[in-house]
């Protein structure tokens, strides 16, 4: 039951469905000479000083201009002189002699690697003036990727279960959610006897703690960021633990941290039954469109398709049945970017004939499944680590069926599918980290807070409310489109902006209001 186990917030940028479409990296080469030195602090203490004083051994990986290393970290920073975290970092080096810096970023998630963005896809973030001034660095937050320990529960059969099994019975029911319930009791064990007890300190506000050693290991007084979606909530933690070292930092495709799991459950869920309905609308003006007639016809008939494929689901060319679950994350998918609209319109126009090929194939990219039957990282897995500790919906069966009537009577084609979210996270052994009575982050310089009108994932209110209710000192950038961010894609203004900023430190005296 996808939306269950990971759409909640698996709120990765678009930029991570590149990742799995480019080719492989150059074979990694000896490790080199020089790049970033470390910067001694002394307001660091003398417990911590080992860590952010780290000299980094880089080899050369992925493209000409990239580097692989790792760092360590206190597994609970809490207690620095116990157990360390390794964790993965890489960096594009600048294309100019003398760099106005680094750029870190994170790609979103929570689970998505940026290792592997600089190794496979490193001219794709940001744009070219900014590659060319700025280092561009990436990391594998704890528990992701590379770093270690790495999230690791079920094996490549049972996540297929788990991804895209059905129950026998109705959505929404008694058994249906018993059964739910004991799917995910074995995912939890599975995590706990794979990965262990360092479980408890995967969580955000570890990793924004992570993001100020690699500050300092990159010789840097006040840190630079980029983050997207999910990294828009890493980059606000940061900045409200470290005001002083906020540099410039962008956040695009925003979330408001002090809003509840069931409000940006119902949030999530308007944004992409917007966006369906968009996709619809924009389709019925093609004459390639499988649907005819008015919108809503268009959405009975798709609401249609997914009671069928609850009952009987559709067989695909790879030999795997396309369930409800599959076709759902399948349609959630390619409403992250107009770009996958012309996939959607296919996966459509081949169900409404029996044939869930498309679609499956749509589901496998969101998942991270290749052709093989693997998965090619441990975005879902951790996605869920991570989210657990971060906050915890009400899993009281009156709240829950409260939230359930709001949800269904929000959208009639995904509403149905969007109910008892709060499973997810219900069996998790590990209590949630308290969170501050403010996310003001008083004292930084400025902040650029990036939303997009049409994004389904990270809807624009909560950018507005990032930017105009919840930092002390921030400047909305809107971008008036669809899709999920918009720095680095096809909007000159945005880019413009962005890159001003992060080069000439121009910050806006108004929102630019770009299209």
């Amino acid at each position: 039951m996808q939306h269950r186990l990971a759409g909640r917030l698996k709120l990765t940028a678009l930029l991570c469905l590149a990742v799995l479409l480019a080719g492989c990296g150059v074979a990694p080469q000896g490790p080199i000479d020089g790049g970033p030195q470390p910067i001694a602090d002394p307001a660091i203490s003398a417990e911590l000083a080992p860590f952010y004083e780290q000299e980094v051994s880089w080899s050369a990986c992925g493209g000409e201009r990239s580097y692989c290393g790792t760092i360590e970290v206190p597994a609970d920073w809490n207690n620095p002189q116990g157990e360390r975290f390794k964790l993965a970092i890489a960096y594009r080096q600048a294309d100019a002699a003398k760099p106005l810096g680094s750029v870190l970023f994170n790609p979103g998630g929570p689970g998505a690697s940026g290792v592997t963005w600089l190794k496979e896809s490193s001219e794709q973030i940001g744009t070219s003036d900014l590659r060319k001034n700025f280092n561009v660095v990436g990391f594998d937050p704890r528990g992701v990727g590379a770093s270690e320990p790495k999230v690791k529960c079920l094996s490549a059969e049972e996540n297929d279960e788990l991804y895209y099994g059905a129950s026998d019975s109705p959505v929404g029911s008694q058994q249906e959610v018993a059964d739910t319930r004991a799917k995910l009791s074995k995912f939890v064990e599975a995590c706990v006897a794979n990965t262990g007890n360092n479980l408890k300190f995967i969580d955000t506000f570890s990793a924004a703690k992570d993001m100020d050693v690699i500050r300092a290991v990159f010789g840097d007084s006040k840190i630079n960021y980029l983050g997207f979606s999910y990294g828009t909530y890493l980059g606000t933690v940061y900045a409200n633990l470290f005001p002083n070292r906020v540099g410039r930092m962008v956040l695009d495709g925003a979330i408001d941290p002090t809003v509840d799991e069931e409000t940006q459950d119902l949030s999530q869920l308007k944004g992409f039954d917007q966006a369906l309905r968009d996709f619809l609308a924009d389709c019925l003006e093609n004459q390639d469109c499988p649907f005819t007639g008015s919108l809503a016809a268009a959405e009975s008939k798709v609401a249609n398709l997914l009671r069928s494929i609850e009952r009987t689901p559709l067989n695909t060319d790879s030999g795997r049945e396309l369930t409800v679950w599959g076709a759902l994350t399948g349609i959630i998918m390619p409403l992250y970017s107009q770009d996958w609209w012309p996939s959607l319109s296919q996966g459509f126009a081949e169900a409404l004939k029996g044939d869930g090929t498309t679609l499956l194939a749509l589901a496998d990219v969101y998942n991270d499944r290749g052709e093989d039957g693997t998965y090619l990282s441990n975005t879902v897995e951790s996605n869920i680590a991570i989210s657990c500790l971060d906050s915890r919906a009400s899993t009281d069966e009156k709240v829950m069926r409260a939230n359930n009537q709001t949800l269904v009577a929000a959208s009639k084609i995904l509403g149905r599918y969007w109910q008892f979210g709060a499973l997810t996270c219900e069996q998790w052994p590990f209590p949630a980290v308290a969170k501050p009575d403010s996310f003001s982050a008083k004292g930084t310089d400025p902040i650029l807070v990036i939303g997009t009108t049409g994004d389904p994932a990270t809807p624009y209110w909560q950018a507005v409310s990032l930017a105009n209710e919840v930092l002390s000192n921030a400047q909305l950038i809107t971008f008036n489109g669809e899709g999920h961010t918009a720095y680095g894609q096809q909007s000159s203004c945005i880019n413009r902006t962005v890159d001003e900023f992060f080069i000439k430190n121009v910050v806006p005296t108004e929102d630019p209001d770009c299209s």
